[in-house]
């Protein structure tokens, strides 16, 4: 086991959620985990990490449980980011504990959380860049990048949030439909963690940041591809095709 990170300046450590049971990607997930299932002919967890290593993301650590094994042998290959393994064989944290528990690799600065099964289609823009220079500590506690529904792949729910013109976030109410999904990408602080349980979701610290005004998104600009399903990892492979910049 590598030593726990010390003092790192913000964003240069990034949480990457990999050890989920991946059912919903069930026949491709009977014999390896989800982020080894390849688009494009690309892992999607090495989609993830090629992008945190471009906007020089410096160590990743990742969570494991589901065939660890086969993770921690794929991982062993990579050079940039560092990489960090959060073992969690004993059983399954959730999103908000798998972070809990990697905490002493992650440093005490600001940091990314990632999850394996989205990436994106760049715009104009470097996304992850564009994330980190809206970031504004003095006003959020989270940021996320949030896509628009409406031109995303592989996404079939009825949205996650409401954008208003500041950029903060208000979750849609049960009955209604909102424009926008949480895009598998944000900036959060580490004191968020403070008196949580060891088994929790991340929606929970998101529902307290936005009770106090502290939640924040940034407007993915490209296209969103969401890859939970067989079928989605085709749609995204068609669109990928059809880009000429992934």
């Amino acid at each position: 086991m590598s030593r726990p990170l010390k003092a790192v300046k913000p964003f240069s450590t990034a949480m990457l959620l990999a050890a989920g049971l991946g059912k919903r990607m069930r026949p491709l997930t009977d014999h390896k985990p989800k982020p080894l299932v390849e688009v494009a002919g690309k892992t999607l967890i090495d989609h993830v990490l090629d992008r945190l290593a471009f906007c020089d993301v410096e160590t990743a650590v990742v969570n494991v449980h589901y065939f660890a094994e086969q993770m921690e042998a794929h991982l062993a290959g990579r050079r940039r980011p560092r990489i960090l393994i959060s073992d969690e064989r004993a059983g399954l944290l959730d999103s908000g504990g798998g972070v809990r528990k990697a905490l002493p690799l992650l440093g005490k600065a600001p940091f990314i959380v990632c999850n394996c099964d989205s990436f994106w289609i760049e715009g104009p823009q470097v996304n992850l860049e564009a994330l980190k220079a809206h970031w504004d500590p003095a006003r959020m506690d989270i940021l996320m990048l949030v896509a628009a529904t409406a031109t995303s792949v592989g996404f079939d729910g009825r949205g996650d949030y409401h954008l208003d013109s500041h950029g903060a976030l208000a979750r849609r109410r049960e009955c209604e439909t909102a424009p926008f999904a949480y895009a598998g990408v944000l900036l959060i602080k580490p004191e968020l963690f403070e008196g949580t349980p060891e088994i929790f979701s991340l929606n929970r610290l998101f529902d307290a940041a936005e009770a106090k005004g502290r939640l924040f998104g940034k407007r993915l600009d490209g296209i969103w591809l969401h890859v939970g399903t067989p079928q989605a990892v085709k749609e995204a492979e068609e669109k990928i095709a059809l880009s000429p910049v992934e």
